[in-house]
Formats: structure tokens, C-alpha cells, sequence
């Protein structure tokens, strides 16, 4: 794809980098990593999100062929513990065969293709509710109803084990890839450990996981997720507290990131907030009967941001929080990795995930989890999916996600009104922001790059 020369201009604001300059620790090598990547100015065709030509072509190169995170691990803490994985029109089961082996299988019996299961939950064998056919959890056949009448079958037992799909884990997610010729999951998410280094994903808890339904392609709703340019029209209630057009974009190999400074304000207003003004707003503080927590003069809202945050997470982790920079307790570092999965870095709860809402191709499910820290107590029991429909709200259906439920509900507020607009549009494609849509730009150069693959 034809790169613009010179690079895109940026936000004439203060820089990011600029921004950790003045932090009061020393500031992670990951913060100070960024990329030069430049991308085409060629507008994204329409066709992309509204098209079922299009569906069916990113099921067959994309879905069937792609790392994939499927779950998290803690999601199945005992042997027998299954988990459904759904993705466009095809179904899997992740399994855990051994305390420390998890197995993927298609799911869908080799008798007559009845799905095996349809819920999670815990198991000492795979038995299809039609006939009776039934697996050990490793995937060897175990028992075939009326025996006497399947010689055939029970001759070549070895050839009736559960197909197999590639299953691997990273920091505490489990991936998988129905590509029997895949490359390995660490090749694929390249040096994206090295940026989670200090931000331990897999020693976490999950929280609060809710999944939603929204009435629009799957891509509409994870490129809204991936920058900040819709802030100042979407989001207006936290210009005082949210650089925006100052937030930095980096791309690397299958992932990208985009780093939005908080307790930063936007350079869109016409006024300047004042440390407190920030603090409040960055907090979401309102009227009630918490005590009003007031700036000490002299300090910043990031630097007191930061000295609270290290007096909450002390208890958990410890001694860690005094190596760790006033910009990780305050700024938003969310990753995208291809080709949907959007984990954010620090002590940043948020985790992402877009799929296809089943087999249509303009509805999608979009989930949020919450991941924890804690410490050297016992794992607490993982979240349950809260599923909510297209119709409900995420402040009444949601109320786990506290004020970021608000949030999200001005976000999808657009995205079934983006694609409807999709479909009323003359202009053939989209036009995006050559520096500020660069991970969404990233996310279509990499689907070109998998629909293009023999």
C-alpha cells in the first residue's frame, strides 16, 4: 500500500512525549517507544461493513485462519470446565483436559453434527444429547450408542477422536486458530509481551464481563474503540480532563496502540481548567456524600491522581507502585490486536473484544471485561457474561461498569445510526484521518494483507 510522504502532521498541543518529560518517577521504556509507520490516504470502501459478499469472504480467510482470543483461562479453573467460542457461523469448545492443558475441538459430533454443547460448564465426558455419542475430554472416543450397528466406526476408532483446532495462551487469555498450518501464536502477537512486561494480564481477576449486542458490523464497533477523534463531539463532558487530539498512535507488526493523556486537556477548548477542574472531571465526581477531594496548591491533578492511586494499590502489589510513573496511574494505553481484541495496558481494567453477532454481518457483539489485580490472595471466582440485547442500556443493564456505562452509552449510540448511514451514502468509501485514525487505517491494511492470502 502507498505510504504519504512526509509523515501526517500532528496536533500543534503539547506532545505526549513532552507530557511524560514532567512526570515526578521514572518513566517505563514501553512509553517511550514509538513508531513512523505512514499509511495511504485512500478512502475505506463502504462495501467493507455493509456487504455480505464481504462477510463471507472474512469467514473464509480471516475467522478460519486468524489468532483469535477466545476466553480467559480463569474462565475454566478445573478439569472438565467448557467454554463455547462462537464466530461468525461456526462454533467451538474449549476444554481443559489437565490442570494445565486446554484443548480446543470443533463442536459438532461426528455422528450426525449436533452441536455437543451449547452451554459452559463442567464435564467428565463429551456426550452429544442426540444419540449418545461420547468423548473423553482429551478427544478420544469413549462410548457409541448400539455399537453392534457402527462397526465401521469402531474399527477405526483413532479416526472418530475429536478434531483438534490450535489452542494457546498469553497472559491469561486462551487463543485460538482454526489454521491447522498456522504460525505460532507467539510469532503472531510479536513483541506485544514486551509491552505487557510490567503489566502482568495473566495474574489478574476478571471482574465484570458484559456483552452486548449492537446493530452494526463488527468493524464500526471496534474502530470506534480505537481513537480518540470522536471525543470532542461524543464525549464533550470530558474535554477538561482528556487530551484528545493530543493522544499518540503507534503501530507495530499485528498490533497498535494509542496512548490518551488524562488529567490533560483538550487543546478543542476555548478555556483552561484548573488543576481541580480536571481532577473532578477525570474522577466523575458528583454530589453525594463522599467528602470532596481537594488539590493540595502546588501539586498537579496527574501528580495527585498518582499519589492516590499508589496509596489504593499498595495493598495488592505492594512496593511495585513506587516504581511505576505518574502517566501509568493516569493516562488510557489501549492496544488493539488483530484482528479484534483490545487489552489496555497498566492497571487499566478495560479489556475489548468485537465479533460477529452469529452469522450477520451487520450486528456484532461487543464485550468488556474488567481484569484486577490481587495480589497474593486467592484468584476470586471469574465474572459471568452479563448479556445485554440491542435495546438495553448500558447504565440500567450494566450498572458493574460504573461511570464507564455512561460512557458507552454515548458511544453506541452512534454506531447502529453509522450503519445505517453506511448504506444511504453516494460516496463510495470513507475518508479517514491520515495520523488520528491510524489504528483503524492499521486494521484494514492487515485484513488486506489476510483476504489477499491463497
Amino acid at each position: 500500500m502507498t505510504t504519504l510522504e512526509p509523515a501526517p502532521p500532528r496536533s500543534d498541543a503539547v506532545t505526549y512525549q513532552q507530557i511524560l518529560d514532567t512526570d515526578t518517577h521514572t518513566v517505563p521504556a514501553v512509553l517511550r517507544r514509538t513508531s513512523d509507520v505512514r499509511f495511504t490516504d485512500a478512502d475505506i470502501p463502504i462495501s467493507r461493513y455493509i456487504s455480505r459478499e464481504f462477510h463471507e469472504l472474512e469467514k473464509e480467510k480471516l475467522w478460519n485462519r486468524v489468532w483469535q482470543m477466545a476466553c480467559r483461562s480463569e474462565d475454566m479453573p478445573a478439569v472438565g470446565d467448557t467454554l463455547r467460542y462462537d464466530i461468525a457461523d461456526r462454533s467451538y469448545l474449549i476444554v481443559r483436559t489437565a490442570p494445565h492443558v486446554i484443548k480446543g475441538y470443533y463442536n459438532a459430533c461426528l455422528h450426525r453434527g449436533r452441536m455437543l454443547r451449547e452451554f459452559d460448564g463442567r464435564v467428565d465426558e463429551i456426550r452429544c444429547p442426540f444419540h449418545g455419542f461420547c468423548w473423553e475430554l482429551d478427544g478420544g472416543l469413549k462410548q457409541v450408542p448400539s455399537g453392534w450397528d457402527f462397526p465401521h466406526v469402531l474399527a477405526r476408532s483413532d479416526e472418530f477422536r475429536l478434531p483438534e483446532v490450535n489452542v494457546d495462551t498469553w497472559g491469561g487469555f486462551v487463543f485460538l486458530n482454526p489454521d491447522e498450518n498456522c504460525e505460532p501464536l507467539t510469532a503472531f502477537l510479536g513483541d506485544l509481551p514486551d509491552h505487557f512486561a510490567d503489566w502482568d494480564l495473566e495474574n489478574r481477576h476478571k471482574s465484570a464481563h458484559v456483552a452486548k449486542v449492537i446493530r452494526c458490523n463488527w468493524k464500526v464497533a471496534s474502530e470506534a474503540f480505537a481513537e480518540a477523534l470522536h471525543v470532542v463531539a461524543t464525549h464533550p463532558q470530558i474535554l477538561p480532563s482528556i487530551g484528545d487530539a493530543i493522544t499518540q498512535y503507534d503501530v507495530w507488526g499485528n498490533f497498535s496502540r494509542a496512548i490518551s493523556p488524562n488529567n490533560t486537556p483538550s487543546p478543542h477548548l476555548r478555556w483552561t481548567p484548573t488543576e481541580q477542574e480536571m481532577f473532578d472531571v477525570r474522577t466523575d465526581r458528583r454530589l453525594g456524600d463522599d467528602p470532596v477531594q481537594l488539590i493540595p496548591e502546588g501539586m498537579t491533578a496527574r501528580e495527585y491522581t498518582a499519589a492516590a492511586a499508589r496509596k489504593m494499590w499498595r495493598p495488592i502489589v505492594g512496593d511495585r507502585v513506587d516504581r511505576m510513573s505518574d502517566a501509568e496511574f493516569n493516562d488510557s494505553f489501549y492496544y488493539t490486536v488483530f484482528p479484534n481484541f483490545h487489552p489496555w495496558g497498566a492497571f487499566n481494567a478495560i479489556t475489548y473484544r468485537f465479533r460477529p453477532n452469529g452469522d450477520d454481518h451487520e450486528s456484532c457483539i461487543m464485550e468488556c471485561m474488567f481484569l484486577l489485580p490481587f495480589g497474593d490472595r486467592e484468584r476470586p471466582p471469574s465474572a459471568a457474561v452479563n448479556w445485554l440485547g440491542p435495546d438495553d442500556e448500558w447504565v440500567e443493564h450494566a450498572p458493574e461498569l460504573g461511570g464507564l456505562a455512561r460512557v458507552f452509552n454515548q458511544d453506541t449510540f452512534n454506531l447502529p445510526k453509522v450503519q445505517l448511514g453506511l448504506h444511504a451514502m453516494k460516496k463510495p468509501g470513507v475518508t479517514l484521518a491520515n495520523y488520528q485514525e491510524l489504528k483503524v487505517r492499521h486494521l484494514h491494511v492487515l485484513l488486506d494483507a489476510w483476504l489477499s492470502r491463497d
